[in-house]
């Protein structure tokens, strides 16, 4: 390998380091006052935060696997030494996943418009006829976890084919 290959992959490597240093620096942040400034509420907040580190903290992971790690500097890097001891440490859900049973029947009512989230809250609302969503905790985060809705409940691109690899997998 070059010098110049070596310089950049050092590079990237400390850029990595930063990223996730600002990840770290994340979780210091005082959500209940950012919260009350726009009018969440706080632990929506707090869930927004750490959901952003840790995808901030995948993306610097990500970008340092990519390079590999035979180049990369081991001293003074805690994180890593974290992930070695839990491999799915930085798992989180991906778009492409099939959506549960649950989740296929709730994309397919927003999809359709027969529910949609209240606006500010993660709650599943019903509208005009039909059945009535069921009190499922955590469905609206996971869907939009998956990046299958919006922060306004409206059914993504990506929801959209969910939603149609759930259906396929249904009639199979």
């Amino acid at each position: 390998m070059c010098a110049d290959e070596n310089n950049h992959e050092s590079f990237v490597h400390s850029i990595a380091r930063e990223v996730r240093r600002s990840a770290d620096r994340l979780g210091e942040l005082d959500t209940d006052a950012i919260a009350h400034t726009i009018g969440v509420d706080p632990d929506t907040a707090r869930e927004w935060a750490d959901i952003a580190q840790r995808w901030v903290k995948a993306q610097a992971d990500r970008l340092e696997d990519e390079l590999g790690s035979e180049h990369a500097p081991t001293a003074g890097e805690p994180e890593r030494e974290r992930r070695a001891e839990d491999p799915l440490s930085g798992a989180a859900p991906h778009p492409l996943d099939l959506p549960t049973e649950e989740q296929g029947l709730a994309l397919a009512a927003l999809d359709s418009g027969r529910w949609s989230v209240e606006p500010g809250t993660e709650t599943l609302a019903a509208r005009g006829e039909g059945p009535l969503p069921d009190a499922a905790p955590g469905l609206v985060r996971e869907l939009r976890a998956h990046d299958w809705i919006t922060a306004d409940g409206e059914v993504t691109l990506a929801g959209r084919r969910a939603l149609t690899r759930w259906l396929d997998a249904s009639t199979a």
